[in-house]
């Protein structure tokens, strides 16, 4: 089988020349060639059919993300690994949504280094285990919130059925929200309705299964 065919794409030269000398002890991956910038990457591109493009996430001009949303736009059978040393939000799923085939942190072992690029060039996707669970608690919040939406429930129904799951009387809730007893009935009622329920305990129960609390 030809080799992996890899573009290194970092502004520190220390770092593309510590990756090259990595990725030299394996013999099915080859270094094609380097570059610092947004601009000497595009040029390459002109000479060199890489599958694999490591990508630093700071880059000067133009960010890895906005690199890596061109290459898919222009190169969309290039595969992308974000190769970096941060680990923030913002960073990674803004990785994610231009494109990138996969999320590496740079403490990644050799061996993990290599492996991730013969995934990607698989077409697989890959996140530094160190991110997994990251990931995981934004899908769950993203689950929760979709829970939340299609119940019907507004905001202030979903706190009332807090309280109400807490133990709290109508007007210990009438209390805390500076409402009326007429008011937290009336929206114990709505809850009910939209729940299909017909009492607090049912609520709290259909709730719970739901996964609104």
């Amino acid at each position: 089988m030809n080799p992996i065919r890899v573009l290194i794409v970092d502004d520190h030269p220390v770092v593309r020349q510590g990756v090259r000398s990595i990725l030299a002890n394996h013999a099915d991956i080859s270094v094609i060639g380097e570059a610092d910038s947004a601009a000497a990457l595009f040029a390459l591109l002109e000479s060199n059919s890489p599958e694999v493009v490591l990508l630093d996430i700071r880059m000067p001009g133009q960010s890895g993300i906005e690199i890596t949303q061109r290459l898919k736009r222009e190169w969309n059978t290039i595969r992308v690994i974000i190769l970096t040393t941060y680990d923030e939000d913002e960073f990674l799923f803004g990785a994610l949504r231009a494109g990138a085939d996969g999320y590496l942190l740079k403490s990644a072992s050799h061996e993990v280094l290599a492996a991730s690029i013969r995934q990607v060039a698989r077409g697989e996707k890959l996140l530094s285990p160190a991110l997994v669970d990251k990931m995981m608690r934004e899908f769950q919040s993203i689950a929760q919130d979709k829970v939340r939406a299609d119940s019907g429930l507004t905001d202030q129904e979903l706190l009332v059925l807090q309280l109400i799951a807490a133990g709290s009387t109508n007007k210990e809730i009438a209390d805390k929200l500076y409402w009326s007893e007429v008011t937290v009935k009336r929206k114990t009622q709505d809850i009910f309705g939209k729940l299909s329920v017909a009492n607090r305990a049912q609520a709290v129960a259909e709730a719970t299964k739901r996964g609104l609390l």
